[in-house]
């Protein structure tokens, strides 16, 4: 029996609307959970996942992973916020310009750590908002960044993968019918 379908997704993204049409469609196992950026692409590298939903990966040879090379449909741009304290002069606008961050600390991370680092008056951090709603606390609030290009979130395997459950699942993505050919 083969394995399930594996798909990783990088923290903030929900493939659940995919998840539940591949169940609905496929009634085949899959196997879909969370990974950090770096391990979904070294999974795919080792072929311990077919798919991953990544942030900012371009189709091709992947650095650090020597020979790999991958496919990637783009799906869509996440919008860039500034997480801030909620005291904070920043938290009364309702977009923040990149002049508004002139001598502002700025943190590293992208993470929980980085918004409870903010929380506590250490910086202001930079990341896609789907994280910022991911790691939202109550003392933080998240501002829009206007001017920034947004992160590109898309969907990834290698190039020289042959499951057919791949073409299914990019099908599925892609929005096809059950009824539809490629």
């Amino acid at each position: 029996m083969p394995r399930p379908l594996t798909v990783l997704f990088v923290p903030g993204v929900s493939p659940g609307r995919w998840l539940r049409v591949w169940g609905e469609r496929e009634h085949e196992p899959i196997d879909a959970r969370p990974a950090e950026q770096a391990k979904a692409l070294a999974a795919l590298a080792a072929d311990e996942a077919e798919l991953a939903f990544l942030r900012d990966v371009s189709p091709g040879e992947q650095p650090g992973l020597a020979g790999v090379e991958l496919h990637v449909i783009p799906l869509y741009e996440e919008t860039p916020v500034v997480v801030a304290p909620r005291d904070h002069v920043l938290a009364a606008l309702d977009e923040v310009e990149e002049r508004d961050l002139a001598g502002e600390e700025l943190l590293p991370g992208q993470d929980a750590d980085a918004v409870a680092l903010v929380a506590a008056g250490a910086g202001l951090a930079l990341m896609p908002q789907p994280l910022a709603r991911l790691h939202a606390r109550r003392d933080v609030v998240a501002r829009p960044l206007a001017g920034r290009p947004g992160t590109r979130v898309g969907l990834a395997w290698r190039r020289d993968a042959e499951d057919p459950r791949i073409d299914r699942f990019i099908g599925v993505v892609r929005g096809r019918t059950a009824n539809s050919s490629r």
